[in-house]
């Protein structure tokens, strides 16, 4: 396993916060969620989850080896790339 950096984290957040707004564009307007943001929310949380994990493998290292500070702030970024979303979108 690979230990990642504050920085190469941060590159890997602001990678995954910009996939994770333009997939909120195309469910909001998906009829399958028709307008409910809970279930977007939910999708979208767990697209970040699996989207993560996907990245830190590429990277050869998991959540699972990751300091409980660096996790932490991931966990802050999530909620804060959310509620960024839930705002844009007035919801």
């Amino acid at each position: 396993m690979s230990v990642l950096t504050d920085k190469k984290i941060y590159e890997i957040l602001d990678k995954l916060d910009g996939s994770i707004s333009e997939l909120a564009k195309g469910a909001l307007d998906s009829i399958e969620f028709q307008g409910n943001f809970e279930e977007v929310k939910n999708f979208l949380s767990n697209q970040y989850e699996i989207r993560l994990q996907n990245i830190l493998e590429a990277n050869n290292t998991s959540i699972h080896h990751l300091e409980s500070g660096m996790k932490n702030r991931i966990i802050q970024r999530k909620q804060k790339t959310l509620a960024n979303i839930a705002e844009l979108f007035q919801i």
